[in-house]
């Protein structure tokens, strides 16, 4: 539907206008936007030939959906981006409550407001960012947030409690003609499940035993962690059943698509009198110390790592990066090996623990970034072509190093260590440190160079 024009019942029928279910809506426009190759959901990676052709069939087969994953995973985002399936504008009655068909009313106030003005019934239109709500499951939610409940404003003014109009409608009626999710739906208490299963399998709501039977046009969307939906057993098997897709979602499965989302999401800002150079081996540190950190048996995988873990790492390495450029009064802001053990904040609070002794957190996030360091180093190095590099160490060199040196200060560095000059390809002075500082921890971790560290230094020696 293009930009709206109809001001009336009579003008929107004149243009020829024809309603649909949101579902077949929603169907149609996804039909023409795999015709025509478009993106279905732009900014949501990783998806493409897994979780995206489930949605699609679902989609297809006018199914309501229910998604299931740990937390970071993208299935707000994923619930909100269909918004962008429905018609950029709809039309609806312009004087009730809940949005309803001009050509098809619900409420017995729609129904009213068509018998007396008929053609000259006022529309309004709706755009279809508007034509979504979503609703977070928790413990006090009740009956008449999500389907309604008895005004007494309305029965004071004079209405009796068996007239319709003395409803006061939830969120699912308001959502009518749209598209309604819950999020974390095991956390809705049963009886307010019991209150859905109506509503998914006869697309109807009943308010307070009124003899009212609204034929509500919504698809039904929810979002559950698998730990919840499974094997607490906090979902009803009746509401379960009536969801006609379960799909289950995941993190991103290679290093590659987890930097993506990092750049694309992380809130680097632009620094106009600073140059911001973040080595590519850097960028795939932080993503293999999330992809390790899902690995690891110290952390609680029922909890999972999300993607924002990467994010927020991301972002204090560089914030890091930024504070010694200003420190340091140097116009070039490169994360280096030495930035890494700042990220140990933002990483605890993004991660549940299994160990609880006092300071385990500390050496078990010290040894996910020493793993994930080594791991990225082994794919870019050989340790061959650096065996003269720890030759001299082992003859006696000692190199102190530390996140507030000054990146000029490694081009002595450099030239000190015989062969480090061959295996440098970075050319401005802060991508050069930060190379060094790769390589000089990569050999230690391989166990070929000795390491003490303290306050922020390190010297590495043979």
């Amino acid at each position: 539907m293009s930009e709206p024009g109809a001001q009336t019942l009579g003008e929107l029928k004149a243009s020829g206008y024809q309603s649909k279910p949101v579902k077949e809506e929603l169907r149609q426009n996804l039909i023409m936007k795999l015709s025509r190759a478009e993106p279905l959901f732009p900014g949501i990676m990783g998806y493409e030939a897994t979780v995206e052709p489930q949605i699609v069939n679902a989609l297809l087969g006018c199914q309501d959906i229910i998604f299931l994953g740990e937390r970071g995973q993208a299935k707000s985002r994923m619930v909100r981006s269909l918004t962008s399936l429905l018609d950029e504008w709809s039309p609806v009655l312009a004087d009730t409550e809940i949005p309803e068909d001009p050509l098809h009313p619900i409420t017995q106030a729609g129904r009213t407001l068509v018998e007396e003005k008929g053609d000259d019934a006022p529309i309004r239109w709706v755009h279809r960012d508007d034509r979504y709500g979503e609703k977070l499951a928790t413990p006090d939610i009740t009956i008449a947030d999500i389907i309604g409940e008895v005004d007494p404003i309305k029965v004071a003014e004079g209405r009796y409690l068996s007239d319709e109009l003395t409803l006061h409608y939830g969120l699912v009626p308001r959502m009518n003609k749209g598209i309604f999710a819950i999020n974390e739906l095991p956390d809705l208490a049963e009886r307010i499940q019991v209150g859905l299963l109506n509503l998914l399998e006869e697309r109807d709501v009943q308010i307070r035993g009124h003899k009212v039977r609204l034929p509500i046009d919504v698809f039904i969307v929810a979002t559950a962690n698998p730990e919840d939906y499974t094997n607490r057993g906090r979902i009803i098997t009746p509401l379960k059943d009536r969801y006609g897709a379960q799909i289950r979602t995941h993190y991103p499965e290679t290093i590659d698509q987890e930097i993506a989302i990092v750049e694309q999401e992380a809130n680097v800002l632009a620094l106009s009198d600073f140059q911001v150079n973040v080595p590519e081996f850097m960028k795939e540190i932080i993503a293999e110390v999330t992809h390790t950190a899902r690995r690891s048996p110290d952390i609680n995988q029922r909890s999972g790592v999300s993607v924002r873990a990467s994010i927020s790492n991301y972002e204090v390495l560089v914030a890091n990066a930024f504070r010694r450029a200003l420190v340091l009064n140097e116009a070039e802001v490169v994360p280096r090996i030495s930035d890494l053990d700042y990220i140990a904040s933002s990483f605890q609070g993004k991660v549940e623990f299994e160990a609880m002794e006092e300071g385990a957190e500390d050496k078990i996030t010290s040894k996910i970034i020493q793993a994930a360091t080594k791991s990225v180093f082994d794919q870019i190095h050989d340790l061959h072509d650096l065996q003269p590099i720890s030759d001299a160490f082992n003859e006696g060199l000692t190199i102190e190093i530390g996140e507030a040196v000054y990146a000029e200060d490694y081009a002595t560095i450099i030239d000190k260590i015989p062969g480090m000059a061959d295996r440098i390809t970075a050319t401005t002075p802060g991508t050069r440190a930060a190379e060094v500082e790769f390589i000089l921890e990569g050999l230690h971790l391989n166990k070929l160079l000795n390491k003490y560290a303290v306050s922020g230094r390190a010297t590495y020696s043979g």
